[in-house]
């Protein structure tokens, strides 16, 4: 697919987003430049929990009952992010579907393997479940990239253990096969994330790690997860991956919404948070949260 072929809403911004971010060379200078990011610290509970776990919480102002609640979990191909850097994101989510968030700083790969980090959302899920004014028989579960592949395995994680069970997952292109093969990895279209980025991700995260309990779409039983919504651009590294479990989900049982955004690549609705693609895309996320919330 030809660069024209990106949407044109994105056009001007695929000029200056990279094609790969992440490589051995680069994680650590990438690591210690977001060291320095900031996030706005007002209406937010930056929070530490008894396990070290970091956690920033966003309340809808004024509420007077108990509400759903959405765990978020950030991108960052297992590797580098943090809470912090989808602030203004779960302020939306707050703000449009008036619910309490909870954003969850997990530990890294390669330094903390899985399971580290699912058993670190699976912590705060637990967490957010008993916090005062959260409806714990309403909370979602959600996050983007490698925070939406950290959602399917917490998803299993749930539904295989006695505790919380969500009533909803929320995929935004989620980081979630690491056998991803063939011509498609290596579209020129792609941005943020390529093919060689992929296998540096997953092998970090592994580790040791069998890849048929780790790896989402390598479970085999998908039936009793929660209901999903899945989002993709048709220029994501991971739109086949993701359009097949989608695909496996409904084939179990489990209603999955999927969202397809013509020519649009990794990332893209941060980078072009007001193109219409972008808000339509967080837009049919919110009234699939509403639905599930029972609102």
């Amino acid at each position: 697919m030809a660069t024209t072929d990106i949407n044109p809403e994105l056009r001007k911004a695929a000029r200056f987003t990279p094609r790969k971010l992440i490589t051995p060379l680069t994680l650590p200078v990438i690591r210690r430049l977001t060291a320095f990011q900031r996030a706005r610290t007002d209406n937010v509970d930056v929070l530490t929990l008894e396990s070290g776990i970091g956690i920033r919480l966003y309340r809808p102002a004024g509420a007077a009952t108990t509400t759903p609640a959405l765990l978020w979990i950030h991108g960052g191909g297992y590797l580098i992010g943090s809470a912090a850097q989808d602030d203004l994101l779960c302020r939306k989510f707050v703000k449009e579907l008036g619910i309490t968030v909870a954003s969850v700083d997990y530990r890294l790969a390669p330094e903390n393997p899985y399971p580290a980090p699912v058993e670190d959302c699976y912590t705060a899920l637990q967490w957010l479940a008993r916090l005062p004014g959260v409806d714990a028989d309403r909370i979602a579960i959600g996050g983007a990239s490698a925070g939406g592949g950290l959602c399917a395995a917490l998803a299993f994680l749930s539904r295989d253990r006695d505790g919380v069970k969500p009533v909803f997952q929320v995929l935004v292109y989620p980081m979630i096969d690491d056998r991803s093969v063939g011509s498609h990895l290596y579209n020129p279209g792609h941005r943020l994330w390529n093919a060689a980025s992929n296998q540096f991700g997953w092998k970090a995260y592994l580790g040791d790690a069998d890849p048929q309990v780790a790896v989402p779409a390598r479970r085999t039983d998908l039936a009793g997860l929660p209901p999903a919504w899945l989002g993709v651009g048709t220029l994501d590294l991971f739109h086949d991956e993701d359009l097949a479990y989608a695909e496996r989900l409904n084939a179990a049982g489990v209603p999955c919404h999927v969202h397809v955004v013509p020519g649009a690549f990794h990332g893209f609705d941060g980078i072009v948070a007001d193109a219409d693609i972008s808000k339509a895309f967080f837009y049919s996320q919110c009234d699939s949260l509403r639905q599930s919330f029972g609102d």
